[in-house]
């Protein structure tokens, strides 16, 4: 290489190391780490000044700047924070619900620390991690006995796997529906060890269909949510006590897997009908099983409660151990279900009951709020105006029928396309998860919270490079 070339006057990862800045450097992020990182900076440097011929050779400090950028992005937790703007209140893609102060509270007290989570402190030996929750669970929601794991496809595969291992389990073909993630129910099933045994069709299915199926290798009925399929006209199901009146008068269990696992009456509140645990208990079910963090507002776990030999079957299964609940989720979800007690403090109190139920006139005032907001940081070239209309849902698989009345701030920025801006607002910090609808982004406020609003506006700013 001639002395002319301007890689000469690269600089060298020994004289590097010499500065302060790199010193500072590798107090953050360790030895190993910076000199992997100045490697690769002087190789992309020296492939540009081949590939174009450039001559500007960074300082020691620009360049050590370079690398610290690189170290800091590297460093940083891919899972972060998110507003959702999108209107889907339980967005799965965006961590489903958002723990109440109370539940996160209990996390950090129990996460900090050591915890009793398998310690009887009063006899100084082993227990078990379920006592902290599911005589509690139980009592809530008005069952025997209650169990829970780490999510609801767990709940079902280990009830099934449980109860009708290498035994037929009657399934109308109407509820073999794929939930999130290609997950299917006849693989749910298939999993568990047991038979799938479908009857009726996609449409109707009546009570003679399962009464026709049961044989002697018939182990339980099952009958699963449609999670957010329906099926609407010329439609029949039998209802969840015909078909308990039924398996039971063959001495057969029925598995309800209600998915969403509503604790309040919705439909009362307003929101719209969705089947409850206590309807499910009272309809007959033997084992009833359900999502934690969908319309229960808490940490993402399955629930099952029912029966107490079933429930002691389940927890006693070998499965159990692969699917059962940490420290933090039990934390999490007691502090949820002391909450859910009250309706009026679980709505208050609960993110996600909050968002479902608040008033139409509330989130009109947020949306205007944030509006307001936008014009004062971001004036001139963005404008943002406010809708009113009813294309906010519940999301999660929980009431697809349903659109909420909500508001939302209609954003415009010259220059940049609705694609663009809403790249950039999920690219920056805090990130905002918008929906674009008629070449516009759309920040909808029924899914902002109103510690969000500011920030919102000032992460617009920034996508618009207006801050």
């Amino acid at each position: 290489m001639s002395d002319s070339s301007p890689l000469c006057h690269l600089p060298s990862v020994h004289s590097l190391l010499q500065t302060a800045a790199a010193r500072d450097l590798e107090g953050r992020y360790g030895h190993e780490r910076l000199v992997a990182q100045i490697r690769l900076a002087q190789d992309r440097l020296r492939t540009a000044v081949l590939e174009s011929g450039a001559h500007r050779i960074p300082t020691a400090d620009e360049f050590l700047q370079e690398v610290g950028e690189a170290l800091a992005a590297a460093s940083a937790p891919s899972l972060r924070p998110v507003i959702n703007a999108t209107g889907v209140i339980v967005h799965t893609n965006l961590g489903r619900s958002a723990l109440a102060e109370a539940a996160a509270r209990a996390v950090y007290d129990i996460a900090r620390s050591y915890s009793n989570l398998e310690a009887d402190l009063e006899k100084g030996r082993r227990s078990s991690r379920h006592v902290h929750i599911s005589a509690r669970l139980a009592q809530i929601v008005g069952a025997p006995a209650a169990l829970v794991v780490n999510n609801n496809a767990a709940a079902v595969m280990l009830a099934l796997a449980a109860i009708a291992r290498d035994r037929e389990v009657i399934v109308s073909r109407g509820q073999l529906v794929e939930i999130g993630g290609a997950f299917r129910i006849p693989e749910v099933i298939e999993q568990s060890g047991c038979i799938l045994r479908e009857v009726g069709s996609t449409n109707r299915t009546h009570l003679h269909d399962y009464q026709r199926a049961i044989g002697d290798n018939t182990a339980a009925i099952l009958r699963a949510h449609q999670s957010n399929y329906r099926i609407i006209g010329f439609t029949h199901q039998p209802s969840l006590r015909e078909l308990c009146d039924l398996a039971h008068s063959h001495d057969l269990p029925v598995v309800d897997d209600l998915g969403s696992g509503a604790l309040l009456d919705l439909q009362a509140l307003g929101v719209g009908a969705e089947p409850t645990v206590r309807e499910s208990i009272g309809a007959g079910a033997d084992v009833i099983t359900f999502s934690g963090d969908k319309l229960l507002g808490g940490p993402q776990c399955g629930i099952a409660v029912g029966r107490p030999d079933l429930i002691e079957a389940m927890q006693k299964h070998p499965l159990a151990r692969a699917v059962r609940v940490g420290k933090l989720t039990i934390a999490a979800l007691a502090a949820t279900l002391e909450l859910s007690v009250e309706p009026a403090r679980a709505m208050a109190q609960i993110p996600t009951l909050r968002a479902a139920t608040e008033p139409q006139a509330s989130v009109e005032a947020r949306a205007r709020e944030l509006a307001e907001a936008i014009g004062a940081v971001v004036p001139g070239e963005v404008s943002a105006t406010v809708v009113t209309d009813r294309s906010a849902r519940v999301g999660g698989g929980s009431l697809p029928e349903e659109e909420l009345p909500t508001a939302s701030v209609r954003l415009a920025a010259v220059g940049i396309s609705a694609d663009e801006l809403a790249r950039r607002l999920r690219l920056g910090d805090p990130a905002v998860y918008a929906r674009i609808e008629d070449d516009r982004v759309v920040l909808d406020a029924r899914t902002i919270f109103p510690q969000q609003v500011q920030a919102t506006a000032e992460a617009v700013a920034a996508a618009t490079g207006r801050e």
